[in-house]
Parts: C-alpha cells; structure tokens; sequence
C-alpha cells in the first residue's frame, strides 16, 4: 500500500461537477492499494501519516516540527490505483501491481475509518472508483511517498 502525500494550504475534489470534498491547512493523502495490501498495511500507514512531522513550528519557522495532529490540520484521502504503475515495458503503464476494486474499495474505507477513528480533526474523502478533479494548492511544497511494503 503506498500513500503520495503533499502538504497544502487547501485542496478539493470534485466528482461530476460536484465538489466532494474542501479542505484547508493540511495534507492530500492519495491511497494506491496494491495486491497483498492487508488491514495491517492500511493501519501502519494512517498512524505514520498522523504522526509525521511537516508543519512549520510557529517561533522557528522550519518545517518538521509539528505533525497534522498538533496543528489540527485537515485530511483529504483520495484514492488511486496509478500509485501502483510499473513502465518497466514500453511507454504505456501498466496497473497490474494494483489491487482490483472489490479487493481495494474495503481496504480504502477500512484505512479512512482507521484515520478517522485516531483523529477528531476534519477528513474528507474523494469517492472510491470515481473520476475525480483535484486541485490542491501546495504548501512548501512538501511531497511525502510512504510505502507500507518497505515500512519508509
């Protein structure tokens, strides 16, 4: 299970012309569930992306010194399968390394359930399978790739 993060000023996602979610201060979390991801892939990853220290500490002014938690900044989770492509071949991806859906879908509510169970600040969601338009408004920026598999 991988999750891309990025720091943001805010983000939102919009699914058929309908917003789905808005955010401000906080992180975009997108969710590439791979095949042989489990519960426990899902729960290393919420708590790590909890925990990690990316904001800016008020007085020093240096990123790294607060985490979402302590900033009471905002989640958007949105998932997404092309976190999993191999171009190992060619010039076209191939997503075979991705989980199918009826396997993915559980694990993605199963992983936002574990954030929203650990965190009473603010999460929205993207919708699972949906095409969606995202617009994040990056902070720093700050770019974060997290991967369950190799626990970095």
């Amino acid at each position: 299970m991988r999750a891309f993060i990025q720091r943001v000023c805010n983000a939102s996602v919009t699914i058929e012309g309908e917003a789905a979610g808005c955010i401000g201060p906080g992180l975009v979390v997108f969710l590439g569930i791979n095949h042989g991801s489990a519960e426990t892939d899902a729960d290393w990853l919420a708590k790590k992306i909890l925990k990690l220290r990316l904001f800016e500490d008020e007085a020093a002014q240096s990123t790294g010194q607060k985490s979402v938690i302590e900033i009471q900044g905002d989640l958007l989770i949105v998932s997404q399968f092309t976190l999993h492509a191999s171009t190992k071949k060619g010039t076209r991806p191939s997503y075979h390394r991705a989980a199918a859906p009826e396997t993915a879908e559980p694990l993605y509510h199963f992983f936002v359930q574990t954030l929203r169970d650990a965190y009473t600040g603010p999460i929205k969601t993207g919708r699972f399978g949906a095409y969606m338009e995202v617009l994040i408004h990056n902070d720093g920026p700050v770019t974060i790739l997290l991967d369950s598999n190799q626990k970095e």
